[in-house]
């Protein structure tokens, strides 16, 4: 299949030096912001991007469930195939795709896991359907169909009947602390505007780069 013509000029806006704030973090909380105020759908969504012990790349979508000084937090299961990547290789990035904004946001990083205590408080506050998926879910295995995955899903709401559902064990948040920032905006005739923070003698450096 040719899918040669498919294209699109990139007319929305343009980014210059003078529009970002010195600090990174308080540029992604303004396009975040942005994002979610174009009611985007899943503006919290982005891929990660994470290489195996044998050096075989792979990216899945995950949701961001919050941010500050100290990176990007995202939760999973810590048997799955990209915490067993990040065992193996903690350097990870994230790519935010705000296609009708026309954007991109490309963060690398390290990533490490949080504490239990902090993988806690947000356990406790995600929907009991969503708990009790955490304990059913070995994530990335081989199942044997659905219903089985259902039937297990039954006996976990039976097992914590009338009571609160714990933090699994295998279950918890990792942080991502950021090494660079790249800020991408689609312009016309493909002369996008790009530009990279990066970590350099203590403070952050801004540079633009060629499209």
């Amino acid at each position: 299949m040719d899918i040669g013509e498919l294209r699109r000029d990139y007319t929305q806006r343009g980014l210059d030096a003078t529009d970002l704030d010195p600090d990174p973090f308080a540029q992604f909380e303004l396009w975040f912001q942005q994002a979610r105020d174009a009611e985007l759908l899943e503006p919290n969504a982005l891929v990660l991007s994470t290489v195996s012990a044998e050096g075989a790349p792979y990216q899945r979508t995950v949701l961001l469930k919050y941010f500050d000084r100290d990176g990007f937090v995202f939760f999973t299961n810590y048997g799955s195939r990209k915490a067993q990547h990040i065992a193996a290789n903690a350097q990870v990035s994230l790519l935010f795709p705000w296609y009708p904004l026309e954007r991109q946001l490309a963060i690398a990083g390290t990533a490490s896991k949080i504490s239990a205590a902090e993988s806690l408080r947000y356990f406790s506050s995600r929907p009991r359907g969503s708990q009790i998926g955490a304990w059913v879910s070995q994530q990335s295995s081989i199942i044997s169909s659905r219903q089985l995955l259902e039937a297990q899903f039954e006996k976990m709401k039976e097992k914590f009947l009338n009571q609160e559902v714990p933090l699994p064990d295998f279950w918890g948040g990792y942080r991502v602390r950021p090494t660079s920032f790249e800020f991408w905006q689609g312009r016309p005739s493909r002369l996008h505007d790009r530009f990279l923070y990066s970590w350099q003698d203590n403070q952050w450096a801004i540079a633009r780069l060629s499209p």
